[in-house]
């Protein structure tokens, strides 16, 4: 009896289910995509499989198009793929909500310290079904129900891992952004999520410790400038130490020079003085030699021939008188001539002699 009046039940259907789609199709309705939109389509009805599985559809409709579906046993849902800012930031009004949004967590070293974080994510558009599925109808409740949570959770976890110190250091904080980007995409990717970018803004610490920390800062820099000025003093020093060896090397080349010429001077002076003496000594040697030959000369027969010819010479023109001696002619003495004239020609000869041995330089003068 069931099975008689279920095929009966088919056959009407089946009968009636052309008319039913006929109006169904009289009554459909326009649906359109932005220029950063997509549509997801949900068949509530599809007529035993005739218009497809019923459910949420998995193909994704573009953007930019406009699409015509039947009105009552249909939704459509579009989502916004276009780059997104979560800001969670201290500053009311420049965060998603009307209170602070900013981080708050304890550093590794356990201080409290409060982080304005921006993240930059975006809809994958093949997986806007699975989106509509499992996490909302709309761009802002995927972000209010996945993005915010789980950002809020995972950028915490990697930034407590920091010290106090840490957060000062700009490649630090790119570093942890960075690492944090990964663990977000590694979480929301799977769920239709592409997170682009993480960005650190300003941190906060507590103000007591934050003055310690400003103070600290101001001394590492002091003491960075003090040290950079020492550099600096010694760098100058080193320079005018190698001026002044340079400025010494110099004066010491031209003392030495001024010392070579001055020596070559003198070494000239000193072999013209060698020269001239060689020569005055090689004169008197010769002179003296001369005088040694003529006094042998004169020793002999010759000598006393020439001497007496001197005399001769010297007498020439000359009045000789003689005059007598006696016992009774008076008071007058003998006087040998010859003896005298032998002594005045000895007299004449050393004279002469004398004048020959005198130095070339006394006769000059």
């Amino acid at each position: 009896m069931r099975t008689i009046l279920a095929g009966g039940w088919r056959r009407a259907v089946g009968g009636t289910a052309p008319l039913l789609l006929a109006m169904l199709c009289c009554g459909c309705t326009f649906h359109s995509t932005d220029s950063t939109e997509v549509g997801v389509l949900t068949r509530k009805v599809t007529f035993f499989g005739l218009l497809g599985h019923q459910g949420i559809q998995e193909e994704t409709y573009l953007p930019g198009a406009t699409y015509t579906f039947p009105a009552l046993i249909t939704d459509w849902n579009v989502f916004n793929v276009a780059l997104q800012n979560l800001q969670m930031v201290g500053t009311k009004g420049r965060s998603d909500v009307d209170s602070r949004e900013d981080l708050e967590f304890k550093t590794h070293d356990g201080n409290d310290i409060a982080v304005d974080v921006t993240v930059a994510w975006r809809i994958d558009p093949a997986k806007a079904g699975y989106l509509l599925a499992r996490v909302g109808g709309t761009t802002n409740e995927v972000k209010e129900h996945l993005v915010r949570p789980a950002c809020r959770s995972v950028v915490r976890d990697v930034l407590n891992t920091m010290t106090s110190e840490e957060f000062y250091v700009s490649d630090k904080r790119f570093a942890k952004a960075e690492q944090a980007r990964q663990q977000l995409a590694a979480v929301m990717g799977p769920e239709g999520v592409v997170v682009e970018r993480v960005i650190l803004g300003e941190h906060r610490f507590n103000p007591e410790y934050e003055k310690v920390i400003h103070d600290k800062k101001l001394a590492e820099q002091t003491a960075e400038r003090m040290v950079s000025e020492g550099n600096a003093a010694l760098q100058e020093a080193l320079r005018n130490l190698e001026t002044a060896k340079g400025q010494v090397s110099q004066q010491i080349a031209k003392a030495q020079g001024a010392l070579g010429q001055v020596r070559l001077a003198a070494d000239a002076d000193y072999f013209k003085a060698q020269r001239e003496a060689e020569a005055i000594l090689a004169e008197k040697r010769a002179k003296a030699k001369g005088i040694e030959k003529q006094n042998a000369a004169m020793s002999g027969a010759g000598g006393r021939t020439m001497v007496k010819l001197r005399l001769a010479e010297a007498l020439e023109g000359k009045q000789i008188l003689f005059i007598p001696s006696g016992a009774k002619g008076g008071a007058l003495q003998t006087m040998n001539v010859n003896e005298l004239i032998s002594r005045y020609a000895a007299a004449r000869v050393e004279e002469d002699r004398g004048r020959s041995t005198q130095p070339a330089v006394e006769r000059q003068k």
